[in-house]
């Protein structure tokens, strides 16, 4: 009898079905069709021969990626970088939303929201060419130093100033998109907890903190959970449209350490073990990062 039931839901959901299945297709074709050349990570790919007629290499792609003279540096560069970009960009959202929230002017408030957001539409191509001109040596930056009698500063071309100038410029592009989730989500926290609070002699920052705050938790949990997951994308784009010879070593991550030795020396095999170890680890943190969520924020996201 259930079996019937099932059925007689599923003939009236086919509609449902069908108007999913565009996707679906384009999900197969796209994202798991492909994914069979993950093969070329265990084989000596040889673009003539293909995938199924290359010699099988085994393990050795992933032995030579973790011997590799540079390969230790470029990892470090890469997590250091990209953990530094996940706080940043955790903490300047929320700090800037709670004060966003604070304004009553209506139109300032949203003048400033869509003036912070326009950054995130710009591709990293066009802010590497500003970012380029107004931080060189004869950039405006480094003119206003000049008049204040300070000595220019090489922030593309010194590997410290790289990296910082890497996490603020994300943050600068990022940080507006994510404020407008958290905005979203204070919209949704019920205004008789603010006047109970205000009843028992809360003031403003004393609601935000116990307030505001604890009903923002599950939203910070979900996108610290999806973040963690891109712990080993540092950003590729943005780096490559801002790195140099003289920064690689503090500068060069996994990304682009495969775009210059595996792609552009011809070593595909090499560049898959290394997005195919890269894939691993993500899939790992973010099954840990998962239960972590569950576990001290009783949050579900399925």
């Amino acid at each position: 009898m259930e079996w019937k039931k099932g059925r007689v839901r599923f003939i009236r959901q086919l509609p449902l079905h069908f108007l999913i299945l565009p996707s679906i297709i384009c999900l197969l074709i796209f994202n798991y069709a492909p994914m069979a050349g993950l093969l070329m990570a265990f084989q000596d790919y040889k673009p003539r021969l293909g995938i199924l007629h290359s010699p099988w290499a085994g393990l050795e792609h992933f032995r030579y990626m973790f011997s590799y003279p540079d390969s230790v540096q470029v990892i470090y560069n890469t997590l250091l970088i990209a953990s530094l970009k996940i706080a940043a960009n955790t903490v300047v959202p929320i700090v800037f939303a709670l004060l966003l929230n604070e304004v009553r002017a209506i139109v300032f408030k949203r003048f400033v929201q869509t003036f912070v957001y326009l950054p995130h539409f710009l591709s990293w191509v066009i802010l590497g060419g500003i970012l380029t001109d107004v931080l060189g040596n004869k950039g405006i930056v480094n003119h206003l130093l000049s008049l204040t009698g300070t000595d220019p500063v090489f922030f593309l071309g010194d590997g410290t100033w790289f990296r910082i100038t890497v996490i603020i410029s994300d943050v600068w592009k990022e940080f507006g998109f994510s404020t407008i989730i958290y905005l979203a989500a204070m919209s949704g926290i019920n205004m008789a907890l603010y006047e109970a609070a205000e009843i028992d002699g809360a003031g403003r920052f004393k609601q935000t903190l116990h307030v505001t705050l604890p009903a923002m938790v599950p939203v910070i949990l979900v996108v610290s959970t999806l973040a963690l997951g891109n712990i080993l994308n540092a950003g590729f784009d943005q780096i490559f449209n801002l790195y140099n010879p003289l920064v690689y070593r503090e500068g060069d991550i996994i990304d682009t350490f495969v775009y210059r030795v595996g792609l552009m020396g011809g070593s595909f095999s090499f560049a898959t073990a290394v997005g195919l170890f890269k894939s691993a680890v993500s899939f790992v943190l973010i099954v840990v990062s998962y239960r972590l969520a569950y576990r001290f924020g009783n949050y579900r996201i399925f």
